[in-house]
Protein backbone atom coordinates (compact mmCIF):
# COMPACT_ATOMS: atom_id res chain seq x y z
CA UNK A 1 0.00 0.00 0.00
CA UNK A 2 1.71 3.09 -1.27
CA UNK A 3 1.43 5.77 1.60
CA UNK A 4 -0.59 9.33 0.68
CA UNK A 5 1.16 12.30 1.70
CA UNK A 6 -0.56 14.73 4.04
CA UNK A 7 0.24 18.31 4.69
CA UNK A 8 -0.62 19.68 8.00
CA UNK A 9 -2.97 21.91 6.47
CA UNK A 10 -5.06 19.35 5.10
CA UNK A 11 -5.60 17.60 8.45
CA UNK A 12 -9.23 19.30 9.18
CA UNK A 13 -10.20 18.99 5.61
CA UNK A 14 -9.85 15.70 5.29
CA UNK A 15 -11.70 15.32 9.31
CA UNK A 16 -14.61 17.10 8.15
CA UNK A 17 -14.95 15.17 4.59
CA UNK A 18 -14.24 12.12 6.93
CA UNK A 19 -17.11 13.02 9.59
CA UNK A 20 -14.38 13.64 12.30
CA UNK A 21 -12.41 10.58 12.13
CA UNK A 22 -8.84 11.16 13.18
CA UNK A 23 -5.97 10.29 11.25
CA UNK A 24 -4.75 8.11 13.70
CA UNK A 25 -7.83 5.50 13.40
CA UNK A 26 -8.36 5.75 10.01
CA UNK A 27 -5.39 7.50 7.55
CA UNK A 28 -3.11 4.67 8.01
CA UNK A 29 -0.42 2.51 6.20
CA UNK A 30 -0.19 -0.78 5.70
CA UNK A 31 1.67 -1.27 9.26
CA UNK A 32 -1.09 0.34 11.05
CA UNK A 33 1.03 3.52 11.68
CA UNK A 34 -0.83 6.96 10.79
CA UNK A 35 -0.09 8.31 7.06
CA UNK A 36 2.81 10.12 6.93
CA UNK A 37 2.48 13.96 7.36
CA UNK A 38 4.56 16.43 5.00
CA UNK A 39 5.89 19.24 6.69
CA UNK A 40 6.85 21.98 4.62
CA UNK A 41 5.44 25.14 6.15
CA UNK A 42 6.46 27.07 8.87
CA UNK A 43 3.27 27.16 10.23
CA UNK A 44 3.07 23.29 9.91
CA UNK A 45 6.23 23.12 11.19
CA UNK A 46 5.26 25.24 14.44
CA UNK A 47 1.91 23.21 15.39
CA UNK A 48 4.45 19.85 15.03
CA UNK A 49 6.95 21.40 17.83
CA UNK A 50 4.08 22.23 19.75
CA UNK A 51 2.94 18.87 19.87
CA UNK A 52 6.73 17.60 20.70
CA UNK A 53 6.74 18.84 24.35
CA UNK A 54 6.01 17.12 27.48
CA UNK A 55 6.33 14.10 25.68
CA UNK A 56 7.68 10.72 27.69
CA UNK A 57 11.35 9.91 27.70
CA UNK A 58 11.39 6.36 28.66
CA UNK A 59 11.15 4.30 26.49
CA UNK A 60 11.99 7.23 23.93
CA UNK A 61 9.26 9.05 21.83
CA UNK A 62 11.66 10.94 19.19
CA UNK A 63 12.86 8.91 16.29
CA UNK A 64 15.01 10.49 13.87
CA UNK A 65 16.75 9.69 10.55
CA UNK A 66 17.98 12.23 7.81
CA UNK A 67 18.09 11.58 4.14
CA UNK A 68 19.93 14.10 1.26
CA UNK A 69 22.24 14.27 -1.56
CA UNK A 70 25.80 13.44 -0.02
CA UNK A 71 24.86 13.51 3.36
CA UNK A 72 27.20 15.26 5.27
CA UNK A 73 29.08 18.81 5.33
CA UNK A 74 29.70 18.47 1.91
CA UNK A 75 26.21 17.68 0.50
CA UNK A 76 22.98 18.52 1.38
CA UNK A 77 20.17 17.69 3.58
CA UNK A 78 16.87 16.69 1.46
CA UNK A 79 14.26 15.36 4.07
CA UNK A 80 14.10 14.49 8.16
CA UNK A 81 12.16 12.06 9.52
CA UNK A 82 10.45 11.75 13.00
CA UNK A 83 8.46 9.05 14.21
CA UNK A 84 6.69 10.27 17.60
CA UNK A 85 6.39 6.71 19.56
CA UNK A 86 3.67 7.64 21.59
CA UNK A 87 0.88 8.67 18.94
CA UNK A 88 3.13 6.41 16.04
CA UNK A 89 2.99 9.63 13.86
CA UNK A 90 5.31 9.96 11.16
CA UNK A 91 6.67 13.60 10.12
CA UNK A 92 8.74 13.95 6.94
CA UNK A 93 10.45 17.55 7.69
CA UNK A 94 10.88 19.21 3.93
CA UNK A 95 14.66 20.86 4.51
CA UNK A 96 15.24 20.93 1.32
CA UNK A 97 12.29 23.89 0.97
CA UNK A 98 12.25 24.92 4.40
CA UNK A 99 16.07 25.26 4.67
CA UNK A 100 16.82 27.01 8.42
CA UNK A 101 13.37 27.71 8.98
CA UNK A 102 12.98 23.72 9.50
CA UNK A 103 14.88 24.06 12.71
CA UNK A 104 14.20 28.13 14.00
CA UNK A 105 10.78 28.07 13.22
CA UNK A 106 9.31 28.49 17.20
CA UNK A 107 5.99 26.86 18.39
CA UNK A 108 3.05 28.74 20.74
CA UNK A 109 5.62 28.49 24.01
CA UNK A 110 8.72 29.42 22.02
CA UNK A 111 10.66 26.49 21.18
CA UNK A 112 12.18 25.36 18.14
CA UNK A 113 12.91 22.22 16.67
CA UNK A 114 16.96 23.34 16.84
CA UNK A 115 16.06 23.26 21.14
CA UNK A 116 14.46 19.84 20.85
CA UNK A 117 17.38 18.22 18.81
CA UNK A 118 20.16 20.25 21.32
CA UNK A 119 18.40 19.40 24.55
CA UNK A 120 20.06 17.04 26.65
CA UNK A 121 16.62 15.93 28.69
CA UNK A 122 14.83 15.12 25.45
CA UNK A 123 16.26 11.87 24.25
CA UNK A 124 16.24 11.23 20.64
CA UNK A 125 17.35 7.98 18.94
CA UNK A 126 19.40 7.63 15.36
CA UNK A 127 20.99 4.62 14.00
CA UNK A 128 24.45 6.20 13.48
CA UNK A 129 24.45 9.67 14.15
CA UNK A 130 27.81 10.49 12.44
CA UNK A 131 26.83 11.40 8.62
CA UNK A 132 23.64 13.05 10.36
CA UNK A 133 24.96 15.33 12.74
CA UNK A 134 28.03 16.08 10.53
CA UNK A 135 25.38 17.80 8.02
CA UNK A 136 23.32 19.30 10.77
CA UNK A 137 25.89 20.57 12.06
CA UNK A 138 27.60 21.75 9.73
CA UNK A 139 24.43 22.97 7.55
CA UNK A 140 22.29 24.76 10.68
CA UNK A 141 24.92 24.53 13.32
CA UNK A 142 22.69 21.55 15.60
CA UNK A 143 24.81 20.45 18.47
CA UNK A 144 22.99 17.18 19.13
CA UNK A 145 22.75 16.13 22.34
CA UNK A 146 20.51 13.58 24.06
CA UNK A 147 21.63 11.21 21.52
CA UNK A 148 20.96 7.46 21.90
CA UNK A 149 22.56 5.59 18.76
CA UNK A 150 20.85 2.20 17.99
CA UNK A 151 24.11 0.92 16.09
CA UNK A 152 26.11 0.84 19.41
CA UNK A 153 23.38 -0.52 21.37
CA UNK A 154 23.28 -3.57 19.06
CA UNK A 155 26.97 -3.95 19.43
CA UNK A 156 26.13 -4.59 23.27
CA UNK A 157 23.83 -7.04 22.97
CA UNK A 158 26.11 -9.32 21.34
CA UNK A 159 27.38 -12.29 22.79
CA UNK A 160 29.91 -12.46 19.63
CA UNK A 161 32.74 -10.24 18.09
CA UNK A 162 31.99 -6.91 18.68
CA UNK A 163 35.14 -5.59 16.39
CA UNK A 164 32.21 -4.47 13.13
CA UNK A 165 29.41 -2.61 13.43
CA UNK A 166 26.29 -3.68 11.32
CA UNK A 167 24.14 -2.07 8.99
CA UNK A 168 20.31 -0.81 9.46
CA UNK A 169 19.05 -3.09 7.00
CA UNK A 170 20.37 -6.14 8.46
CA UNK A 171 19.87 -5.30 12.15
CA UNK A 172 16.08 -4.80 11.04
CA UNK A 173 16.14 -8.40 9.08
CA UNK A 174 17.20 -9.92 11.94
CA UNK A 175 16.02 -7.81 14.86
CA UNK A 176 13.11 -6.48 14.78
CA UNK A 177 10.62 -9.29 14.75
CA UNK A 178 8.91 -8.33 11.52
CA UNK A 179 6.41 -11.19 9.99
CA UNK A 180 7.45 -12.83 6.74
CA UNK A 181 4.74 -10.60 5.36
CA UNK A 182 5.62 -7.25 6.93
CA UNK A 183 9.66 -8.15 5.75
CA UNK A 184 8.51 -8.86 2.25
CA UNK A 185 6.34 -5.42 2.10
CA UNK A 186 9.29 -3.51 3.81
CA UNK A 187 12.05 -5.55 1.23
CA UNK A 188 9.83 -4.17 -1.34
CA UNK A 189 9.15 -0.94 -0.32
CA UNK A 190 13.11 -0.56 0.37
CA UNK A 191 14.22 -2.15 -3.17
CA UNK A 192 11.93 0.64 -5.26
CA UNK A 193 13.41 3.74 -3.13
CA UNK A 194 17.16 1.86 -4.05
CA UNK A 195 16.50 2.12 -7.52
CA UNK A 196 15.09 5.42 -7.88
CA UNK A 197 18.13 7.20 -6.09
CA UNK A 198 20.92 4.41 -6.46
CA UNK A 199 23.37 5.69 -9.43
CA UNK A 200 24.39 1.51 -9.64
CA UNK A 201 20.83 0.85 -9.88
CA UNK A 202 19.88 3.51 -12.50
CA UNK A 203 19.04 5.99 -9.95
CA UNK A 204 19.74 9.68 -8.94
CA UNK A 205 20.23 10.70 -5.02
CA UNK A 206 18.44 13.98 -6.26
CA UNK A 207 15.78 11.94 -6.43
CA UNK A 208 14.73 13.56 -2.67
CA UNK A 209 14.63 16.60 -3.82
CA UNK A 210 12.12 16.41 -6.91
CA UNK A 211 8.99 18.01 -5.62
CA UNK A 212 6.18 17.15 -5.22
CA UNK A 213 7.89 13.61 -3.45
CA UNK A 214 6.83 10.52 -5.45
CA UNK A 215 4.72 7.70 -3.06
CA UNK A 216 7.68 5.03 -3.90
CA UNK A 217 10.09 7.89 -2.09
CA UNK A 218 7.61 9.07 0.98
CA UNK A 219 7.22 5.09 1.73
CA UNK A 220 11.14 4.72 1.52
CA UNK A 221 11.74 7.84 3.61
CA UNK A 222 9.02 6.99 6.21
CA UNK A 223 9.43 2.60 6.70
CA UNK A 224 12.91 2.48 8.17
CA UNK A 225 12.40 5.25 11.14
CA UNK A 226 8.63 3.34 12.15
CA UNK A 227 11.25 0.36 12.98
CA UNK A 228 13.16 2.41 15.15
CA UNK A 229 11.34 1.58 18.13
CA UNK A 230 10.76 -1.70 17.78
CA UNK A 231 15.18 -2.24 18.01
CA UNK A 232 15.51 0.13 20.62
CA UNK A 233 12.64 -2.07 22.80
CA UNK A 234 14.57 -5.14 21.28
CA UNK A 235 18.39 -4.41 22.62
CA UNK A 236 17.83 -2.28 25.40
CA UNK A 237 15.96 -5.19 27.29
CA UNK A 238 19.43 -6.58 27.27
CA UNK A 239 21.69 -4.45 27.75
CA UNK A 240 23.45 -4.22 32.14
CA UNK A 241 23.77 -0.86 33.40
CA UNK A 242 27.43 -0.72 32.02
CA UNK A 243 27.17 -1.15 28.62
CA UNK A 244 24.25 1.57 28.92
CA UNK A 245 26.58 4.29 30.47
CA UNK A 246 29.08 2.73 27.16
CA UNK A 247 26.62 3.43 24.85
CA UNK A 248 25.87 7.12 25.99
CA UNK A 249 29.75 8.09 26.39
CA UNK A 250 30.15 6.51 22.89
CA UNK A 251 27.27 8.38 21.40
CA UNK A 252 28.47 11.85 22.57
CA UNK A 253 31.81 10.90 21.08
CA UNK A 254 30.07 10.29 17.60
CA UNK A 255 28.57 13.20 17.69
CA UNK A 256 31.89 15.62 18.80
CA UNK A 257 34.11 13.64 16.09
CA UNK A 258 31.49 13.92 13.30
CA UNK A 259 31.41 17.97 14.24
CA UNK A 260 35.41 18.05 13.88
CA UNK A 261 37.11 19.31 11.04
CA UNK A 262 38.70 15.85 10.24
CA UNK A 263 35.96 13.89 10.44
CA UNK A 264 35.13 11.97 6.69
CA UNK A 265 32.05 10.18 6.80
CA UNK A 266 33.30 7.22 4.43
CA UNK A 267 35.87 4.19 4.75
CA UNK A 268 37.02 1.47 6.32
CA UNK A 269 36.98 2.64 9.78
CA UNK A 270 33.21 3.57 9.85
CA UNK A 271 32.72 -0.30 10.32
CA UNK A 272 34.72 -0.44 13.50
CA UNK A 273 33.30 -0.20 16.59
CA UNK A 274 34.34 2.32 19.35
CA UNK A 275 38.06 1.76 20.50
CA UNK A 276 38.43 -0.91 22.95
CA UNK A 277 34.72 -2.76 22.59
CA UNK A 278 36.41 -5.52 20.62
CA UNK A 279 38.03 -7.12 23.03
CA UNK A 280 35.81 -6.27 26.19
CA UNK A 281 33.70 -10.05 27.42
Amino acid sequence: MAALIITEEAVPALAAATGGLSLTDDATTAHGNPTPILIDTTAALSKMVGNLEELPTDPPSLYIDLEGVNLSRHGTISILQLHVLPSKQTYLLDVHTLQGQCFSATSRNGRSFKDILESDTIPKVFFDVRNDSDALYHHFKIDLRGIQDLQLMEIATRTFSRRHVNGLSRCIERDASLSTLERIAWKRVKDKGVKLFAPERGGSYEVFNERPLSSDMIDYCAQDVQVLPLLWARYKSNITSTWWQRIQDASKERVKLSQSSTFVGKGQYMALSPSGWASIR
